[in-house]
């Protein structure tokens, strides 16, 4: 319980000094590169974090991470696939019913002639 009561502190410090110091390279790279190149009039750090925001909404969105979460998704897909080939048949077998009773499985979308309500055919 004592470290969370200093964790939580901590992370909104960090958080707060890295919105400070992001805004405050913005504003840097903007007045050092664009009036000397595009006559643009300098901007102020709230200026600097607002068109960071406006960038991020118009061509980043708001969904970071999903680009990392889809190269572990792959990679654990790729690691499954070699634990089922080095599985024997009789391994295989047992874990798809370990997975089928959980709800997943490769058959988990396909029906067959069984009626919904009694269960036979």
């Amino acid at each position: 319980m004592r470290n969370k009561f200093f964790k939580i502190p901590l992370f909104i410090l960090l958080g707060i000094g890295g919105v400070a110091l992001l805004g405050l390279l913005l504003m840097s790279l903007w007045n050092a590169l664009l009036p000397g190149l595009f006559h643009a009039p300098e901007i102020t750090f709230w200026q600097a974090l607002g068109l960071f925001i406006l960038a991020k909404l118009l061509f980043g969105g708001m969904h970071s991470g999903h680009h990392a979460r889809g190269i572990r998704r792959r990679h654990y897909g790729k690691r499954f696939e070699e634990r089922l080939a080095n599985m024997t048949p009789e391994e295989r077998e047992k874990f798809k019913s370990q997975w089928h009773h959980c709800g997943w499985g490769p058959d988990r979308y396909s029906y067959d002639d069984k009626d919904e309500n009694t269960g036979q055919q």
